[in-house]
């Protein structure tokens, strides 16, 4: 159902115009529905915290008195496209095939951003970008800024001014950007806890003590805070080290690279575990050294983060830390919508849980999980 939002009525005689019938308002619906006016205002907002069949009821009385809301929501109806941009990086790297890598993160985002939207039936307007190409990037999205009534942007693709430029002109929020940006709304996963998480598992439950970190681009938020993460939680045990470090892109191919690397080292120095960025380059990582005759977890443990699907068809299943991908969309979606409403909103910043799900790629013998 669309809703055309209009400023409730203040006076006696209120009429829409010829023909029409008197306006109604949330207090009328709420009385209708039987439902106070806060759960009215949550229904209309596309907010959780309302009770399937509650929802439902609110809706079909929306719908039955023509129910307009405030009068924010009516400059809205009035003047805005009914458009969300999402803005993403296609490729890091040129030796990736968008095809052949699965599900990636931004096509889970994807799904819980259409789920916020089909509750108000907005359109998404969505745009891949290459991400060796800033200049260009910024570019495209100042052409977006103007198809849309906000930009949801992924990944840290641009910079922190050319941020505020945007923000400037258009409602954003960041999914999976740094929770430091003082110009958007961020919403993002608890990268570190979930790196913690996998390194006390590693030398707890495996006795790894050198371990090495393919890490992924710089750029990209989540990757820093991943690897930032590694080195602190490390910290944390005498005994253990950083054996090595590879610079990846998010892309199986890194994974490949970065273990091709190592085989060029001694034998007695190789490392006992990796701690992927990502669940495509653990894959790249582990294909690799099996065809090297590696075995995967007996002579290496290899870890990923994310808990992609394809992470349960590699042998062995791989370990890794699920982070609310959809979620993630379905949040930052809700709180563009809010703020698209109302521009004066105070910034605000969300991380989302992960959970360590353990499989055997790190050495145990089969399928677990629980919160980190």
């Amino acid at each position: 159902m669309t809703l055309l939002l209009r400023r409730p009525s203040t006076g006696s005689d209120r009429s829409a115009g010829f023909g029409s019938s008197p306006v109604s308002t949330l207090y009328d619906v709420a009385r209708e529905a039987g439902v106070s006016t806060a759960t009215v205002s949550r229904v209309v907002h596309g907010q959780d915290g309302v009770r399937p069949a509650t929802r439902q009821r609110v809706l079909r009385v929306i719908e039955a008195l023509g129910y307009i809301p405030d009068g924010a929501a009516q400059s809205m109806a009035r003047h805005r496209k009914e458009v969300i941009g999402l803005v993403a990086v296609e490729s890091r790297s040129p030796d990736t095939d968008v095809e052949q890598e699965g599900l990636l993160f931004i096509e889970e985002v994807l799904r819980g951003v259409e789920f916020s939207l089909s509750k108000i039936e907005w359109s998404l307007l969505i745009s891949l970008l290459r991400g060796d190409d800033l200049a260009a990037a910024f570019r495209r999205m100042q052409k977006v800024s103007a198809k849309v009534d906000g930009l949801l942007i992924t990944e840290g693709i641009v910079s922190s001014e050319q941020l505020a430029l945007l923000a400037v002109r258009i409602p954003i929020v960041l999914v999976a950007g740094s929770p430091d940006e003082p110009h958007t709304d961020v919403f993002s996963a608890d990268n570190r806890a979930g790196t913690r998480a996998l390194v006390s598992h590693l030398v707890e439950q495996h006795g790894r003590t050198r371990l090495f970190a393919i890490a992924g681009p710089p750029e990209a938020p989540d990757a820093r805070e991943r690897r930032s993460a590694l080195t602190e939680a490390l910290a944390d045990y005498p005994g253990t080290r950083l054996a090595g470090s590879f610079e990846g892109r998010f892309a199986a191919m890194s994974g490949q690279l970065a273990v091709r690397d190592i085989l060029t080292w001694p034998r007695s120095e190789l490392p006992d575990a990796i701690v992927c960025a990502n669940d495509q380059m653990a894959i790249g990582a582990i294909r690799e050294l099996q065809m090297a005759g590696i075995r995967v977890p007996a002579d290496i443990a290899v870890v990923g983060f994310d808990d992609m699907h394809a992470g349960t068809l590699v042998a062995p299943p791989l370990t890794t830390v699920r982070q609310p991908m959809r979620l993630l969309g379905e949040r930052a979606c809700s709180r563009l919508l809010e703020r698209i409403a109302d521009p004066a909103l105070p910034r605000h910043v969300e991380r989302l849980p992960t959970q360590l799900i353990i499989r055997e790629s790190c050495g145990c013998g089969g399928h677990q999980s629980g919160p980190v």
